[in-house]
C-alpha cells in the first residue's frame, strides 16, 4: 500500500517506473546501500521529527545524524523524533519506508545540505523494501522543500 501511494505521487512527475521493489529490506541505510549498490552516504533517509504541533521531515545523505545544537538553533525546539507507532498517522508511511512522496498535507519537507555532495540519491520508495534513485536536481523539483537546512554531522 504504501508503496503504491509513493508510486501514485511519482507518476504525476513520470517518475513512477523508477522504484525498485527487492526481495530483501532496505529499512536501514545499510541495508538500502547493499540491495542498489551505492554507498551508505548516497541513501537519502527521511527523519520525521515533531516540533510541538508540527511535524516535519529532513531528507539527509545517508551518513549524518541530526547535529541538536544546529536542530535547536534552527527550529526553536531540541529535537523530537515521531514514535515508530505514529509515523503511518502522522508522515503516511512506515518506519523504514519513510520518504518524502505524497506525505500528510500538513508535514514541512526540508532538505539538508549533505546531500548537494550526489548528482544521484535513492530515497526510500514508501516500503521496507523499495528505493528509488533521482538526480537531486528531481529530488528537490518534486518535494519542493520548505528551505535548504545544515543540520547534520558525520557519523
Amino acid at each position: 500500500m504504501s508503496v503504491e501511494k509513493a508510486r501514485g505521487f511519482l507518476k504525476q512527475h513520470h517518475l513512477e517506473d523508477r522504484i525498485r521493489v527487492f526481495e530483501e529490506g532496505t529499512e536501514t541505510v545499510e541495508k538500502a546501500a547493499e540491495q542498489v549498490g551505492c554507498l551508505p552516504s548516497e541513501i537519502a533517509k527521511s527523519m520525521a521529527f515533531q516540533i510541538d504541533e508540527r511535524c516535519i521531515l529532513i531528507v539527509a545523505a545517508g551518513d549524518i545524524r541530526i547535529d541538536n545544537k544546529k536542530y535547536k538553533e534552527e527550529f526553536g525546539k531540541k529535537a523530537k523524533m515521531i514514535k515508530r507507532e505514529d509515523l503511518i498517522e502522522k508522515i503516511g508511511y512506515p518506519m523504514g519506508g519513510v520518504c518524502p512522496f505524497n506525505v500528510n498535507e500538513d508535514v514541512e519537507i526540508y532538505m539538508d545540505h549533505s546531500l548537494k555532495r550526489f548528482e544521484n540519491v535513492y530515497p526510500a520508495g514508501g516500503s521496507e523494501d523499495s528505493v528509488i534513485e533521482l538526480s537531486l536536481q528531481e529530488l528537490e523539483r518534486i518535494i519542493q522543500p520548505v528551505k535548504w537546512v545544515d543540520l547534520g554531522r558525520e557519523v
